[in-house]
C-alpha cells in the first residue's frame, strides 16, 4: 500500500486506486463474479459474489464523479451489471428472496446510477437497462428487515426514478415515513424498531439520508433539508467517537467495516453539510484514513482482510463474507467533490476545542476525551443476539479508540473469555458478563445499568468518568458465593512492546512502551492479578494483558467499587511486527 501525503485530490484518488487495484486480477470472465476469499456467510454465493462485485462501487462512483479515470474498472463494471442481471447469463446473481442479501448491495449500484449514469447506466444496450432496472425492481416485491435496510429500496426507487423506469412510489413513501419512527432527538435514530444504537446511525441511516438530500433537494427539499438538519445536530456528537490521532471507538457489530467509520463526514461533504469547517472535517478524514494505512488490514496480495486491526474471523459477523470489508470504501464519498471546493486547498486542521466530556442522552452513552484516546461509558443496550458476539461488541463497560475491546473464545476459562472492561462472574467452571441490560440511565456524569449475568445474581452498576479512568460501583444482589473479576483496559502485548504486568495487593496492572492501565479496588475484597488472554480476542492488539481485581461474592448484597485508570502517553510503534 503506498502511503501518499494525502493533502490534495490525487493523493486521496490515488490512495483510493491503491486499495482497490489489487482486486482486478479477481473479476471472473463476464465481470459478475469477484473471488477474493473461501470464507462463508450466511447467505448464498449468488449473493457472495454480487457483494464482492458491488461495494468497490462505494469508491469507485466517487472517483468517476470527481474527475478520476479507470477504463479497466469502467469496463468490468459495465460488463457485470449486464451479466449479473442477465437471468439467462452463467453468471447471473440469482433471484432475491425476502430479507436478501443481495438488496443490500442494490444501494452501491443505485448510488452509481444516481452519480454517474454516463458511466453505469448510459453505456448499457436496451436489453441491459431493463434487465437491470428489473433486477433492482425486485426490491420492490420482497420484505426487508426493520433498520437501515428500508434506505435500500429508497436510493433504488429513486435510482430509477432519476433515469425513467419504473419504480414504486407506495414504497418509496412508505419506506421514508417508515424511517422517522427511527429518530430519536439530537440527530440520532435508532437502527429500526428496537433500541440498537451503534455506527450504522452514522454509515448507513445518516449517510443514504445525506445521499438522498443531494439527489432529491428539488423533489422533496423540505425532507432533503430535514436530512442535513439532523446530520449537523448529530455531527456534534459523534465527533467526540474520534480521537485527536485519528482512530475513532471500536463498538457494536460490522467493525469490518473499519474506515466506514468517517463515512459519515465524508457524506456531508457529498451533500454541502458542514458542521465544522472543512479544515476541520478534512483533518479528521486524514488522519482516520491514515491511521488504517499504519495496521496490518491486507493480506500480502493487498486484498481487505475480515477483521479489525488484523485479520480476525473470531470477530466476525455471519454475514461477513471475502468481499464484505469493502463497505468502507463508503469513506471516499468525498472524491466526488469538484476541484474548485475548498476541501483539496485546505489544511488539514485539528479537532475543534471540545469540553472533555459529552453525555449523549438519545446515544445512550457518555464520551469522554483523554490525551491520547477516547472512551465511550455503556449500559449495555441492543436490540437483539442474533449477531455474533453481540454481549462482547455491546455490553462491555468502555469501548476505547485505542485500547479496543476484546471478544470471548469461549465462556469455560477465564483466559478464553478476555474479560476486559467488564464485571466477569466464576460460576462454577463458567464465566459469565453482562449480556444486555435490564433498565439503564444516562446522567450527566454516570451510566447507571441493571442487569444480571446468571440466574440468581443481579447487579446495578454506575460508571462514573473522571480525569484520569473511571470509577464503578457494583450493588450485588447474589443467591451463591463465587467470585467476580473487574477487568480493565486490554493492553497491547505484542512483540517489541515491552508490556509488563503487576500483581499487587488489590491493584492490577498492565503496561507497555507506550499505553498503560491499572485497576484497583476501592471496596471489596479484592485482589489484583492481570489476566493473559487467549491470542486473538482483541480487536486491535493479537495479544494483550488486562489487568483485573478479583472479588469474593457472598450470598446477599456485596457492594463493590474498582477504580480503573487507563493512559496512552505515546504513539504505538507501527513498525514493529503485530
Amino acid at each position: 500500500m503506498r502511503k501518499t501525503e494525502l493533502s490534495g485530490k490525487q493523493d486521496f484518488q490515488e490512495m483510493m486506486m491503491d486499495i482497490l487495484n489489487p482486486l482486478l486480477p479477481h473479476y471472473s470472465e463476464g465481470c459478475a463474479r469477484l473471488n477474493i476469499g473461501v470464507t462463508a456467510a450466511h447467505y448464498d454465493q449468488g449473493a457472495v459474489w454480487m457483494e464482492a462485485f458491488a461495494r468497490p462501487l462505494w469508491g469507485l462512483v466517487p472517483f468517476h464523479a470527481g474527475g478520476g479515470s479507470s477504463p479497466e474498472f469502467d469496463r468490468i463494471y459495465r460488463e457485470g451489471l449486464a451479466n449479473g442481471t442477465d437471468p439467462d447469463h452463467p453468471e447471473y446473481w440469482g433471484e432475491p428472496a425476502d430479507y436478501d442479501q443481495r438488496f443490500v448491495e442494490m444501494a452501491a449500484i443505485a448510488y452509481a446510477i444516481l452519480m454517474q449514469p454516463e458511466i453505469y447506466w448510459e453505456p448499457l444496450t436496451e436489453q441491459g437497462k431493463k434487465n437491470l432496472a428489473g433486477y433492482l425492481y425486485k426490491i420492490n416485491e420482497h420484505e426487508l428487515p426493520d433498520c437501515n435496510w428500508i434506505f435500500f429500496d429508497v436510493l433504488v426507487n429513486i435510482a430509477m426514478k432519476k433515469v425513467g423506469y419504473p419504480y414504486s412510489e407506495e414504497c418509496l413513501a412508505r419506506y421514508l415515513d417508515r424511517a422517522e419512527a427511527y429518530y430519536l432527538g439530537e440527530g440520532w435514530y435508532k437502527d429500526g424498531g428496537g433500541d440498537q444504537r451503534d455506527y450504522y446511525i452514522s454509515f448507513a441511516i445518516h449517510f443514504y439520508s445525506l445521499i438522498y438530500a443531494k439527489f432529491m433537494d428539488q423533489e422533496d427539499p423540505e425532507r432533503a433539508r430535514l436530512y442535513r438538519d439532523r446530520a449537523c445536530l448529530f455531527a456534534k456528537q459523534f465527533i467526540y467517537w474520534f480521537d485527536e490521532d485519528g482512530p475513532s471507538i471500536a463498538f457494536g457489530r460490522s467493525m469490518t467495516y473499519r474506515f466506514a467509520q468517517v463515512s459519515f463526514f465524508s457524506a456531508c461533504l457529498l451533500a454541502g453539510v458542514e458542521p465544522f469547517p472543512v479544515p476541520v472535517m478534512k483533518g479528521l478524514i486524514t488522519r482516520h484514513l491514515r491511521s488504517w494505512l499504519e495496521r496490518p488490514v491486507f493480506d500480502r496480495d493487498g486484498i481487505l482482510t475480515i477483521g479489525y486491526g488484523y485479520p480476525n474471523l473470531l470477530m466476525a459477523e455471519q454475514y461477513n463474507a471475502p468481499g464484505s470489508p469493502y463497505w468502507c470504501m463508503k469513506a471516499f464519498a468525498f472524491l466526488a467533490l469538484p476541484d474548485d471546493h475548498p476541501f483539496w486547498s485546505a489544511q488539514a486542521g485539528p479537532l475543534p476545542q471540545l469540553p472533555p466530556q459529552c453525555a449523549m442522552e438519545q446515544g445512550a452513552m457518555i464520551l469522554r476525551r483523554y490525551p491520547g484516546h477516547v472512551t465511550a461509558y455503556a449500559p449495555g443496550l441492543y436490540s437483539s443476539q442474533e449477531h455474533n458476539q453481540m454481549p462482547a461488541k455491546y455490553g462491555k463497560f468502555a469501548y476505547d479508540s485505542k485500547f479496543g475491546f476484546s471478544i470471548a473464545k469461549s465462556s469455560c476459562q477465564l483466559h478464553e473469555a478476555a474479560p476486559d472492561s467488564m464485571l466477569a462472574f466464576c460460576v462454577g467452571d463458567y464465566v459469565f458478563m453482562r449480556r444486555i441490560c435490564q433498565e439503564y440511565r444516562i446522567e450527566e456524569n454516570a451510566v447507571y445499568s441493571k442487569w444480571s449475568p446468571f440466574p440468581g445474581i443481579e447487579v446495578e452498576t454506575v460508571l462514573i468518568p473522571t480525569e484520569e479512568g473511571h470509577i464503578r460501583k457494583h450493588r450485588i444482589t447474589s443467591s451463591i458465593a463465587c467470585e467476580a473479576v473487574d477487568g480493565g483496559f486490554a493492553v497491547s502485548n505484542a512483540l517489541g512492546e515491552q508490556a509488563v504486568k503487576e500483581e499487587k495487593e488489590t491493584e492490577g496492572l498492565a503496561s507497555n512502551s507506550w499505553s498503560s492501565c491499572s485497576v484497583k479496588s476501592r471496596k471489596g475484597e479484592g485482589r489484583g492479578e492481570v489476566i493473559i488472554p487467549s491470542p486473538n480476542t482483541n480487536l486491535l492488539y493479537p495479544k494483550t494483558l488486562i489487568p483485573a481485581v478479583r472479588y469474593q461474592i457472598r450470598e446477599g448484597v456485596t457492594e463493590l467499587e474498582t477504580e480503573v485508570r487507563a493512559a496512552v502517553f505515546g504513539p504505538r510503534p507501527s513498525a514493529q511486527p503485530f
